[in-house]
């Protein structure tokens, strides 16, 4: 594969930057849309980055934006290490341009197993549904039991637009399913099915797009799945 240095426009939550990247970095950033997202790249050289777009300020700048980062070596799931996360932050107004989150697979032949229980240290799987009240897990805003331990993952759809960062991960208060809680954009959060991602690594993808209803019940304010025609939790009709 070609290591050739290409300048290319690399898309954030926040704004975008303009840097010359190879092939490789090229690849992790091509999300299947016509654009390339910065999320899935990761960290790259402040001198790689010629000019830096703020969303919130509305301008463009010359040279790199602020990028910080930590190397947290933490074991998340079965085979899975968080090795750092970063942001990429405005230099006048201190707005995240972009964040990132990478990892590696200690054994790259092996799959990624279960998520680390937050009451455990341990590399464990997720108890079964019909044992996991006796696990007495806390119940998160929406409802949802907490056992996964990875959060701060950006969350795309199938049109490369991020849609917000992972919560938490739980199951539904019917114990029937796994499902991930993501904090919109806008602050609001929302409940995924575990059928309706397409991919879990370094960012979460989506198999469809996001809709803008929060599907919140209105008698029991639970915030349900995307496609929910009754509350997942008091059994309500959704309007």
């Amino acid at each position: 594969m070609s290591s050739e240095l290409r300048l290319k426009k690399l898309r954030g939550s926040g704004g975008f930057i303009m840097a010359t990247v190879n092939d490789d970095q090229q690849r992790k950033g091509n999300l299947g849309g016509p654009d390339l997202f910065l999320a899935p790249v990761g960290r790259l050289d402040s001198e790689k980055i010629s000019k830096y777009y703020c969303n919130t300020c509305e301008k463009e700048y010359e040279g790199s934006p602020k990028i910080e980062y930590e190397n947290p070596n933490e074991v998340v799931a079965e085979n899975l290490v968080l090795l750092e996360k970063g942001q990429y932050m405005c230099t006048t107004c201190g707005s995240i341009l972009a964040e990132y989150r990478n990892f590696s697979k200690p054994d790259e032949t092996a799959s990624v197993g279960a998520a680390i229980p937050v009451t455990n240290t341990n590399v464990t799987t997720p108890p079964p549904a019909q044992n996991f009240e006796s696990q007495n897990q806390p119940r998160t805003s929406t409802g949802v039991k907490t056992f996964s331990s990875i959060t701060g993952l950006g969350v795309y759809d199938i049109e490369a637009r991020k849609i917000g960062v992972v919560k938490e991960m739980g199951i539904q208060p019917d114990q029937s399913s796994v499902v991930l809680v993501v904090t919109k954009n806008d602050g609001t959060d929302v409940t995924i099915k575990w059928d309706e991602i397409r991919k879990i690594g370094e960012i979460v993808l989506l198999g469809g797009s996001l809709g803008e209803n929060n599907l919140k019940c209105t008698k029991c304010n639970y915030t349900n799945s995307q496609g929910s025609k009754f509350c997942e939790s008091c059994g309500n009709k959704i309007k």
